[in-house]
């Protein structure tokens, strides 16, 4: 028993200690591509904005949103970026109680602030980080991007564009204090190891799809 609970504490050292230095190989690979100042970050055709639903337990506003959006629209407005793409998922259809759709949610609360729906499209396969970043590449055609969210989670998203060859850049939404997004920043640790395994067996997006033309192709 006693050789059994040692072993078992070795393990539990050495999987803390491979998750910490994965967490800093992320931030530190990641940290001089993320900008905080729309007027020092290079422009690009589009922006990237990364999914979060409008709404959490309680039914209560989803911070990490409102400050994606607010973070998105002033990126358009700054004229740093043409178009808007919104990237998520959604699940039950016309959100039923339980159900979301966020680019749905996404584009609207953009257009509640001024920016045009013409500039936005939606993007309904953006069920993983991953996912979003490569289509905006093998569906939106886009080599670069800036791309839109929580400092913590552009880490992640630039980390995996690098893999993939793309030159993307981050633009830094505010963030929630812990006490609002504990849960968040906890998924977030599994979510890292999720990236490193993604990247180690060259995992590809769940979905495709055709190719959209910004500019040319009308949004959906």
């Amino acid at each position: 028993m006693r050789r059994l609970s040692l072993t078992l504490v070795v393990l539990a050292a050495l999987g803390l200690a491979g998750t910490a230095g994965l967490w800093v190989l992320i931030e530190t690979s990641a940290r001089s591509h993320i900008y905080a100042s729309a007027e020092e970050i290079p422009p690009a055709k589009a922006g990237l904005v990364l999914g979060a639903s409008r709404l959490v337990r309680n039914y209560v506003a989803n911070p990490f949103f409102r400050n994606r959006i607010d973070a998105a629209a002033a990126l358009f407005k700054a004229g740093k970026v043409e178009y808007l793409i919104v990237s998520g998922s959604q699940a039950g259809g016309g959100r039923p109680r339980g159900g979301y759709d966020e680019p749905a949610d996404m584009r609207d609360a953009l257009i509640a602030q001024g920016v045009p729906r013409e500039r936005i499209y939606r993007d309904y396969a953006g069920f993983r980080t991953l996912d979003s970043i490569v289509r905006a590449r093998e569906v939106f055609g886009q080599e670069r991007v800036i791309v839109v969210s929580q400092p913590f989670h552009l880490a992640r998203a630039l980390f995996l564009a690098r893999w993939h060859g793309l030159d993307d850049v981050g633009y830094a939404a505010k963030d929630v204090p812990l006490r609002f997004g504990v849960r968040t920043y906890l998924r977030e640790v599994a979510a890292r190891v999720a990236a490193m395994l993604d990247v180690m067996l060259d995992v590809e997006p769940r979905f495709l799809g055709a190719p959209v033309q910004l500019g040319v192709d009308a949004p959906t």
